[in-house]
């Protein structure tokens, strides 16, 4: 296949993939350095890479370049997304809503990064059991578990903030 084509037919993927890693706390410029270097992987291994299995493959690749960088500059940056204010809200429920954000934004930051993944898989970006195991490469079943603990561990630390 063309590689240009490719490349072309890649690009909502590693959009979202660019969006996902900025949610597990990758700065903007770090995600986009991360999607470059993945693609560059793809291509470089795209002959090795099971038919059907592209797309998991890309987000493996990605998170593992993460968790490099992370582990490489010893902390993980947590980037809040600015709240728009709609203009039937009241700023006090505007800025409820930011301080919530913020307090979900801080508990997610005190999960195993495991359970951080699992949640905003699930949660934000609403994938399948089926597809977070597809793209984490883990059996339904443990990722149901592994779901079911994060979701625990979540409820204990956001009621004791």
């Amino acid at each position: 296949m063309d590689t240009g084509r490719l490349y072309e037919q890649m690009q909502p993927k590693l959009r979202e993939i660019r969006n996902y890693l900025i949610r597990l706390g990758a700065s903007s410029s770090d995600a986009e350095d991360i999607v470059q270097e993945t693609v560059y992987k793809a291509f470089l291994y795209i002959d090795s890479i099971e038919n059907g299995k592209f797309s998991a493959w890309l987000y493996k690749v990605a998170i593992n370049h993460y968790y490099d960088l992370c582990r490489r500059k010893k902390w993980i940056a947590v980037q809040i997304a600015d709240t728009e204010i709609p203009d039937h809200e009241l700023p006090e429920d505007a800025l409820l809503q930011q301080e919530k954000k913020e307090e979900v934004e801080a508990v997610l930051c005190q999960l195993t990064p495991l359970h951080k993944q699992l949640l905003l898989m699930k949660y934000e970006m609403e994938l399948s059991y089926k597809e977070i195991g597809k793209l984490l490469g883990m059996r339904i079943e443990h990722v149901k578990a592994a779901l079911y603990q994060a979701r625990q561990q979540f409820k204990s630390k956001y009621g004791s903030e």
